[in-house]
C-alpha cells in the first residue's frame, strides 16, 4: 500500500471510520445500534484505543454501504474522475458511480440476458432507475413491465419489486437509491408566462 506498513495502515483506519460516519451524519449510539457493536468499542475503535479486526469492521462496512477495502484503503486523492471497480451480484455487473457515503447512492447496472423467475423483495429506501439501453423487465407491486431505453421510473422500495432480462438481450440502467424519504428532487422547471 504505497509503502506503508501494516501499522500505518492501520492507525489511518479510526479517522477514517470517524470521517465516513460523520459524512453519513450517523451517531455512535445509531452506528451502535445497526451493528450490535457498542459504542464504548465504536468509540476507541475511531479513537484508535482499539484495533480494527474484521469483526467489527464488516458489520460496519455494511451498515455504511461501503466497500470494507473503503475503510481500510486511503481513497485516491488528485484525480476527481470516479473509478468505479465494477461487483458482481446475482449475475448482474454493478458500477458505482458516487463515492461519498449516505444520502443518494448512484449505479450502473448491466443484467446480462437470461431466462429469470422473479423474485420480488422489499427494503426501506426509494428508486429512480433509467433505461440507457435494451429492454429490461420490471415486477413492482401488482405490475409486470417492459421498460425500453429512454424510460425511467421512480417507487418506495417497501413495495416488493423485481428487474431483470426480458430474455431477448441485456439491458444497462442507471439506479439512484436513497434513504428512506429521500426522493429525487428536480431543480429545472419550465417558466410559466
Amino acid at each position: 500500500m504505497n509503502g506503508m506498513s501494516a501499522e500505518d495502515v492501520l492507525a489511518e483506519v479510526g479517522p477514517r471510520l470517524r470521517r465516513i460516519r460523520k459524512e453519513r451524519e450517523v451517531t455512535l449510539t445509531a452506528l451502535s445500534e445497526t451493528t450490535g457493536i457498542s459504542v464504548s468499542t465504536l468509540s476507541r475503535l475511531e479513537s484508535g484505543l482499539r484495533k480494527p479486526s474484521l469483526e467489527l469492521l464488516l458489520p460496519i462496512a455494511q451498515a455504511h454501504q461501503v466497500p470494507l477495502d473503503e475503510l481500510v484503503g486511503a481513497p485516491p486523492v488528485g484525480d476527481p474522475r470516479v473509478r468505479a471497480k465494477p461487483l458482481v451480484r446475482h449475475g448482474r455487473t454493478f458500477w458505482p458511480l458516487t463515492r461519498q457515503p449516505g444520502g443518494l447512492q448512484a449505479f450502473k447496472v448491466l443484467v446480462p440476458q437470461r431466462e429469470e423467475e422473479p423474485e420480488p423483495r422489499t427494503h426501506e429506501g426509494y428508486e429512480w432507475l433509467y433505461v440507457l439501453s435494451g429492454r429490461l423487465r420490471v415486477v413492482l407491486g401488482e405490475h409486470d413491465v417492459v421498460m425500453a431505453a429512454g424510460e425511467a421510473a421512480e417507487f418506495d422500495t417497501r413495495v416488493p419489486h423485481w428487474f431483470g432480462s426480458t430474455g431477448e438481450g441485456p439491458a444497462e440502467f442507471l439506479s439512484l437509491f436513497g434513504p428512506q424519504g429521500e426522493r429525487m428532487h428536480v431543480r429545472a422547471r419550465p417558466s410559466r408566462a
